[in-house]
């Protein structure tokens, strides 16, 4: 499936459109029907994350190096569901730099050889459409900012993450997080250089992300301070 083709693109556009409609109503016009929204789209990522064990144990495709759900965009839905049910900050932070830091970087460049209308391709794009959704709903329409320091924290708990998925990828021979080699469709880890470095380069970036993410609430909390 090529990047910036029609499959590509319509994916992008609905997410584009549909955050919009449900950030800027939530905003203006807050209720009871924003918890049914929310409830709505939890329920969503978790029947599609869950979706894709069956379709693979029954396509005799399971393996236990490519088909557990311990990537970053796997753990990052469930996060974004369980935020979106209990609006802890720690989780809305964790959904809202995961959702936008790293799923939103899959859905740009996506390591998907499926076309619509197969199962794979379908799985793929409401999940990552539905994460970045509920990442931009719960910051956006429901206001739930990041705290001070949430940089750091999300950062520390990131690579935390990653050495654990290491660990997993060293006792199952997989490639999850694409820690052990690139992305055979491309991404931007292949301007970072051969492994290990792009690793460390990706570390540099991610900081380099969440810093750039937080920085609207960064500002804000400063002009509310001057204010004050």
């Amino acid at each position: 499936m090529g990047i910036l083709s029609p499959e590509h693109l319509v994916p992008l556009a609905l997410l584009l459109g549909i955050a919009t409609l449900l950030c800027a109503a939530a905003r203006r016009a807050p209720g009871r029907w924003v918890d049914v929204v929310a409830a709505t789209i939890a329920l969503a990522i978790v029947v599609a994350e869950l979706s894709w064990q069956p379709y693979v144990l029954a396509n005799h495709a399971w393996s236990v190096e490519a088909s557990l759900p311990v990537q970053l965009c796997d753990v990052g839905g469930f996060v974004a569901a369980a935020a979106l049910l209990w609006r802890q900050i720690l989780l809305v932070e964790v959904a809202y730099f995961w959702g936008l830091g790293g799923t939103l970087q899959a859905l740009l460049t996506p390591d998907l050889k499926d076309h619509f209308p197969s199962f794979p391709y379908l799985q793929f794009y409401v999940t990552h459409d539905l994460v970045i959704l509920a990442a931009l709903f719960l910051v956006v329409g429901l206001a739930l900012q990041p705290r001070p320091g949430a940089v750091r924290r999300i950062f520390a708990l990131t690579v935390v993450f990653a050495i654990v998925v290491g660990l997993i990828d060293l006792g199952t021979g997989g490639n999850y997080m694409y820690l052990r080699q690139v992305p055979v469709s491309g991404s931007l880890l292949d301007l970072m250089g051969p492994w290990p470095w792009y690793i460390a380069a990706g570390a540099v970036l991610t900081l380099v992300v969440l810093a750039i993410l937080d920085t609207p609430f960064r500002l804000s909390r400063l002009r509310s301070h001057d204010a004050g």
